[in-house]
């Protein structure tokens, strides 16, 4: 299972594609592919936002669902969904309900 990842061209900030096609500042929002459909076209959505500047650096991402919600498989994308690794005040892991990076 993948979703799509990028950092928002105004402030940086990481982003998922949401379910409702908007870039969402937390990954539980993301719009999940299954297959290579899907795949592809969140690939088209995310080249669409990269060429009208919304976003940069757009990726299909693997995660798994958990009881917990949506989790990356790489460790460098379970720190982009919460924050820095060595200061649990700062990035998404410091906002109500969100848990450390790693």
């Amino acid at each position: 299972m993948k979703i799509l990842t990028a950092n928002r061209l105004t402030d940086g900030e990481a982003v998922w594609l949401a379910r409702d096609g908007i870039w969402a500042e937390g990954i539980e929002d993301a719009e999940t592919a299954r297959d290579k459909d899907g795949e592809a076209r969140l690939e088209a959505i995310g080249k669409a936002a990269s060429e009208a500047n919304q976003v940069v650096d757009v990726n299909l991402i693997d995660v798994e669902l958990l009881d917990g919600g949506i989790v990356p498989l790489r460790l460098r994308e379970r720190i982009r969904a919460a924050g820095p690794t060595n200061r649990a005040d700062l990035g998404k892991q410091a906002r109500p309900g969100t848990g450390p990076a790693a």
